[in-house]
């Protein structure tokens, strides 16, 4: 391990909120990644570690539903796969996040990306010798997301010291685009090599790709409390600490409560079967599927590849408002479109926004917040990314029951706009929140 690398992000340069002292961005570069967090050694050792992770991760997202439907021939199970391990995932989220607080993150990253891949290695084990059992595979997928929820908030708060605060915009735009890159080649890479080497073999596949992380995370600096390494407690009083922290800080809750709007009342992915069926039939109902679904991530994509037209923005309570508000216009769009290409064209400036949001309010999330608080931020993060959109499930599947699926879209999205324009007009520590 190189222990002369920076972990403080305090101690790191500092290059201003413009363009790079003697090196300006002229012509197409002034629009695309912004990749300045890049130079930094231990930032691109935990980002190049994502860029493998990302497609590996989706090769079992995909697996795992795959096989518990070949064994029951039930969707229900596969959606109680789902809540199976959504629990643990939140549990271990918020405790996680505490205990990020406490230890090096670094050591922390090291045991759960190798308990991460040794589940990964016992889905393998159980597809090659044909166990058939959906209690494993529930149990397996529980204690996989268990290790998720702990590693998840001590990976997204070690950034903030690996590089400057202006910077971190650009890291957020960097990882997201990866991570929506995954969620785009991941399933398609799945399904292709499903019918050519089977299950098994996808589940090590993803176990090897873990393994190029683990060796990032071990090359990372040490990045223990700065507050000291004394307080070693990381129990339900700790949780509670963050939640007391959260509340005293308007801007962090406005920051979530901003997410949570986005995510509950204008994520129509519930709908998009019933969409596909009826309003897009004519184009064809897997054509229409697969669009509807793709859509978003890869306008996510897309504004990730060109950040550098936002990254350097100081005013990031400004970005979130816009670009929820345009989040649910986008969407409203979608939702009002008879035109299959017209409404997918709509849910990709959708995912768009959606890439702008996610940069600003994490790095909302981490420069707001006190490293020693950091750890639990992101823990509440990780449960509000994770527990919105299966919450929108619901509330859309039946409202589209309802009224209809264009309607419920449509009104999902005109609902975000007016809360969120609502929202910010009420309090205004959104808006005033600047770097």
């Amino acid at each position: 391990m190189d222990t002369s690398e920076t972990t403080d992000s305090s101690s790191a340069p500092r290059t201003g909120g413009g363009p790079d002292a003697g090196e300006a961005r002229r012509g197409w570069r002034r629009w695309a990644m912004d990749t300045r967090p890049l130079r930094r050694p231990a930032y691109r050792r935990l980002w190049s570690s994502t860029i493998v992770t990302a497609v590996g991760s989706q090769l079992t997202a995909v697996a795992v539903p795959k096989q518990i439907y070949d064994i029951t021939g039930s969707s229900a199970w596969v959606g109680y796969a789902s809540l199976a391990g959504l629990v643990p995932m939140v549990v271990f989220a918020l405790w996680g996040g505490a205990v990020a607080d406490t230890v090096d993150r670094r050591k922390l990253l090291l045991v759960t990306n190798c308990g991460i891949a040794v589940t990964s290695l016992l889905f393998w084990a159980q597809a090659l010798t044909r166990l058939d059992s959906v209690a494993v595979l529930m149990v397996l997928l529980a204690l996989q997301q268990a290790f998720f929820g702990l590693n998840s908030p001590a990976r997204n708060a070690s950034i903030a010291r690996l590089v400057p605060e202006e910077e971190l915009p650009a890291a957020n735009a960097l990882g997201s685009t990866v991570m929506q890159t995954g969620l785009v080649a991941g399933p398609l890479l799945a399904g292709a090599l499903i019918p050519v080497i089977g299950l098994p073999e996808l589940y090590l596949a993803d176990a090897v790709a873990l393994c190029v992380t683990v060796w990032a995370v071990w090359r990372l600096p040490s990045l223990p409390p700065l507050t000291g390494t004394d307080r070693r407690r990381a129990g339900v009083r700790e949780i509670a600490a963050g939640f007391r922290y959260i509340s005293g800080h308007k801007v962090l809750l406005l920051s979530f409560l901003a997410d949570i709007i986005a995510m509950v009342f204008g994520m129509p992915r519930a709908l998009f079967p019933q969409l596909a069926a009826e309003t897009f039939a004519p184009y064809g109902e897997g054509l229409a599927l697969g669009l509807l679904f793709a859509a978003v991530p890869i306008g996510a994509v897309a504004g990730g590849l060109f950040s550098g037209t936002f990254s350097r923005a100081r005013r990031h309570g400004w970005m979130v408002i816009g670009a929820v508000t345009a989040w649910g216009a986008t969407v409203a769009g979608a939702g009002l479109s008879r035109n299959l290409w017209i409404a997918v064209a709509f849910l990709a400036a959708a995912g768009v926004a959606d890439m702008v949001s996610m940069v600003f309010r994490g790095a909302i999330l981490l420069s707001a917040a006190t490293d020693e608080m950091r750890g639990r931020m992101q823990g509440v993060f990780t449960v509000v990314v994770a527990g919105g959109p299966r919450l929108a499930d619901v509330l859309h599947g039946t409202a589209g029951s309802a009224f209809g699926p264009r309607a419920a879209v449509a009104g999902g999205g005109l609902l975000v706009v007016v809360l969120m324009l609502g929202l910010a007009a009420a309090v205004p520590a959104l808006r005033r929140y600047r770097i």
